[in-house]
């Protein structure tokens, strides 16, 4: 049950964090979008799919007009068509429908790929550089589980609220920035890096050439990450064991090779 859970809100959120049309950015200047406004009775969906063309993503399929090629990364991947459908950020009210879909669902891709790369790490740094020490209030152990999947129930209440209450301070501090740029908000703008008026701890200063660069970079992470975190998660709850702890197990030489004329393992 519990892996069935795992792959179904997998499925979903990066089905809505997946449909690439997007990144940091919004549509390339000068290029043509698909009109939102019905074509001849059609819904923008029908419309859509009606001029849809072959998909590099998925060459045996097609994707919906939406998808043209014109913002970063966009491979022409979206099997469920969500880029044919309006959306938009709620809490703009009655101008939500103002900002792009595709430019609102890049925001989704975007934010979901950043904590599943974070969330890889999460996997791999308590067996690679040690967990943190416990203590007599929370228990000498509390932390020192190295599969994450158990380690979440070992870990004390207040700990997880520390860190649900850190994660809501920086939703609504992402969220304040969309309502204050309203229409003019570019999706996955955190106000951190090269740019006036912005945080460059290390004074990055990329050419416009660099800066396409390392935006499609990030994106291609973000999407193998949350590829790479769903596995995780899933041979994690699979086994109840640590993701080096199982590689390792994998390398290791099992005792009966050793032996001359035990061919196969003792039972078979």
């Amino acid at each position: 049950m519990k892996l069935a859970a795992t792959v179904l809100l997998s499925t979903l959120l990066s089905a809505s964090a997946f449909n690439f049309p997007l990144q940091a950015t919004k549509a390339v200047k000068g290029t043509k979008a698909v009109k939102s406004k019905a074509v001849g009775g059609q819904s923008p969906s029908a419309a859509a799919w009606a001029a849809a063309q072959p998909s590099v993503a998925l060459p045996f399929a097609t994707s919906p007009a939406t998808l043209d090629g014109s913002m970063l990364g966009d491979v022409g991947f979206d099997p469920w068509g969500f880029s044919t459908t309006p959306v938009g950020p709620w809490i703009l009210g009655k101008d939500q429908y103002k900002i792009s879909g595709l430019d609102w669902y890049r925001e989704a891709e975007l934010i979901h790929g950043r904590i599943a790369q974070v969330a890889v790490l999460g996997f791999l740094g308590p067996e690679l550089f040690g967990t943190l020490p416990g203590n007599d209030w929370t228990g000498l152990d509390a932390y020192s589980n190295t599969n994450p999947l158990a380690a979440f129930n070992q870990v004390p209440g207040l700990a997880l609220l520390q860190i649900f209450a850190f994660m809501s301070f920086l939703e609504i501090k992402r969220l304040n920035y969309i309502k204050d740029e309203g229409t003019n908000y570019m999706p996955g703008d955190l106000r951190i890096g090269q740019g006036s008026g912005r945080w460059n701890p290390f004074n990055l200063n990329y050419s416009p050439e660099e800066y396409e660069e390392k935006r499609l970079q990030e994106l291609k992470h973000c999407r193998l990450a949350m590829i790479g975190v769903f596995g995780l998660a899933a041979q994690a709850n699979a086994s109840g064991m640590g993701v080096l702890e199982q590689i390792g197990g994998g390398l290791v030489i099992p005792d009966y090779v050793s032996k001359a004329g035990y061919f196969f393992p003792e039972g078979i």
